[in-house]
């Protein structure tokens, strides 16, 4: 009894796929992805269309078949329009700046914090309190977002610290000075 996922994932001009030995790979015009297939998901290509298919309707098949399609889709995306995270940075006296390609920050600490960017990932700085991390791959640009995130959370009684663009922050009312 064979399952054919219900949104087959389109493939845009310029991107080829390769399934090699349970191993998945996606090249496009920003760079190439590979991705290792359960052994009971099968990907097939109809035009250009992804179809990916599951023995049964086992809770385990349901789970890969999901997850492998959305890895699929987001390395399509991923080599074709590519990924980015932006932070801002909240507090009087943090900055950021590029020095080649790495980024230093000033974060109220006694030194600066310089961050090398992971193969595959670049930063931008186009405002002083503001960092866009980009790459290809979904999983990698949010990792290194959410490190950079880590250095200085967002704190909850001035709302100062590093936190992803539109975050809401959840304000604390402070001691009150009466008496």
């Amino acid at each position: 009894m064979s399952r054919i996922g219900r949104k087959p994932i389109a493939l845009p001009p310029g991107v080829e796929i390769k399934v090699e030995d349970r191993v998945m790979t996606v090249k496009g015009p920003k760079g190439e992805l590979s991705q290792a297939v359960p052994e009971d998901i099968s990907i097939e290509q109809k035009g250009d269309e992804l179809l990916v298919t599951r023995p049964s309707d086992a809770k385990r098949h349901r789970a890969m078949h999901g997850l492998t399609r959305a890895l699929l889709a987001n390395m399509v995306t991923g080599v074709t329009t590519g990924f980015e995270k932006k932070l801002e940075m909240v507090g009087v006296g943090y900055r950021a700046q590029m020095q080649g390609s790495k980024l230093v920050l000033n974060l109220g600490f006694s030194h600066p914090v310089e961050i090398d960017p992971p193969a595959g990932i670049e930063f931008e700085v186009p405002a002083v309190t503001r960092i866009t991390v980009k790459g290809i791959d979904k999983q990698l640009v949010g990792n290194t977002a959410a490190d950079i995130r880590a250095l200085r959370k967002p704190e909850p009684y001035k709302g100062k610290g590093l936190r992803y663009e539109n975050e809401v922050v959840r304000r604390k009312a402070g001691k009150t000075g009466a008496k």
